[in-house]
This record gives C-alpha cells, structure tokens and sequence, in this order.
C-alpha cells in the first residue's frame, strides 16, 4: 500500500535533536537526563576526547566520533541525522559555556531544522574547579577564554581589562597551548594592574575527572612560577579584594566572602 502524504511527512519529522552537557570528564558528574538521554539516542557525535570519557554509555548507539575544528562539519551531520532519528550531539562541560548549542542551534537555524530540539545543561569547568577550591565563586564573577582562535586578542584584552579592573572573581578558560604559549603570561600581567598580588589564585587540572585531576593554589603575585603546570587541561580561578586562603589541617582552600559577616555575627 502506498504511503499517504501525512505518513511521510510525520517519518521526515520523527526524529529530536538533543544536545547534552556531559559536565567535567566522568560518567558519575553528568546529569540523569543527560545519560538517560545518550543510553536511548540512535546517533551519538562528538568530539573523540569527550566521547571517550562517555565510553561506558556506548553500545547499541551510532557513534560518529569527530575532532577539534570540526564542530561546523559536526553540527551540520547532527542536524541531518536529527530528520529522522533521535540524535545526541555531545559537548564537554555546559553546551552552552563555550560548548556546541550556538553552533548547532545556528545550523539549525540556517537549514530550517523543524525537529524538536531540547539543550541539555552540564557542570561547566568554573563549576567544578570552584569545587575543589573550596568558595572562591560565590559572587559576581566573569568567565574568559584566552583562546584567540574565534575572538580577536584585542577583545580578550579589553575583557581582561574591564573585568579585573571591575573586580571580578575571574575564571580564565584555554589558559596555553602549544600553538598559544603567551596569552597565559600576557592575561595574568593585564590582571596585575588591577589586583593585588595577595589575591588567591586556583589552578586545576582536570576537574572531577579523576585521572589526572589536581590542584595548586597560590597567589596573583605568584602564579607565573606555576607556569610550565597550565595546559588546556587547567582552569585558572582568580579571587577579588575580599577572597582569601583558608590553610585546614589537610589542604589550602579559597573562601571569596559573600558578604554575611557584614550583617550577622559569626
């Protein structure tokens, strides 16, 4: 029997686009409906590294595995496959912190996508180095990468300026590289003009990804000794004015002051 028109209409339809926020690196820091919806998806894209940290969710899905500077390419064959199939386009950290929703929303938008499509958060690296410091974000901060592949240095640079000078608590993302040597350097001496070099600093690796996670914390005036430790794996965590470390019996953690000691006696 021939299909009748609606009947091909609702098969082109059929498929959801989901794009999924796998948090730090490991199975346990994703959300349940994140892994809920990987386990169930027929396709699953992304980059290698991220898709690796997922390995223990694959088995029965269509894995398409891509690679950094692919994202356009990957957010193109998402969009294609989500015509007809549910589709889990997968991305480290929050989809939206640096992650695939822009590019894949943008496709999606260029190519008339009527599929349904559902953003799905996860736990970004501030979030999760923040975690392992102790309180350093617990206020207004600002988040900037030092990559200057897509932004322009001159931009980086006055957003370096405008948020140290404002006092932020600041985050710095994709600190060095081996083709991007001196924008770490360059960033923490922007800074430097407008904080003190008592003001705590936090480096970590590999937030809550278990293999290879660590932690340093030191001052601003002191960071640049930990230079040859920072790697696109590590998130830089700059406090403000009221930050301070807090030395326990086991470890140095970061406390940046909220405010309550102002209004209540403790």
């Amino acid at each position: 029997m021939a299909e009748s028109q609606s009947q091909s209409q609702d098969k082109a339809t059929k498929g959801k686009l989901y794009i999924v926020g796998i948090g730090p690196g490991s199975v346990e820091q994703m959300t349940i409906r994140a892994r809920d919806v990987i386990l169930n998806a027929d396709y699953v894209l992304g980059n290698g590294t991220y898709l690796d940290q997922i390995a223990t969710l694959l088995g029965t899905q269509e894995v398409i595995r891509s690679y950094m500077g692919k994202e356009v390419d990957r957010a193109r064959k998402a969009v294609e496959l989500a015509k007809i199939a549910n589709v889990a386009m997968v991305s480290g950290g929050d989809t939206n912190v640096y992650g695939m929703a822009g590019i894949v929303l943008e496709v999606a938008e260029h190519e008339g996508l009527e599929v349904d499509i559902e953003v799905l958060p996860g736990v970004t690296a501030i979030l999760a180095g923040a975690s392992m410091l102790g309180a350093p974000v617990v206020t207004d901060f600002a988040v900037i990468s030092l990559s200057d592949l897509l932004t322009p240095w001159d931009v980086i640079e006055k957003r370096l300026n405008l948020a140290a000078e404002a006092d932020f608590v600041m985050a710095l993302y994709n600190p060095k590289s081996r083709k991007r040597q001196s924008n770490f350097s360059r960033a923490i001496e922007i800074i430097r003009h407008y904080k003190a070099d008592s003001v705590p600093v936090g480096l970590i690796k590999n937030a809550l990804r278990g293999e290879g996670e660590d932690r340093i914390v030191t001052t601003l005036g002191k960071v640049m000794d930990c230079e040859d430790w920072v790697d696109m794996s590590t998130t830089i965590l700059i406090g403000n004015g009221d930050s301070r470390i807090w030395s326990s019996q086991k470890k140095d953690f970061i406390i940046t002051p909220r405010g309550y000691h102002k209004k209540y006696d403790y």
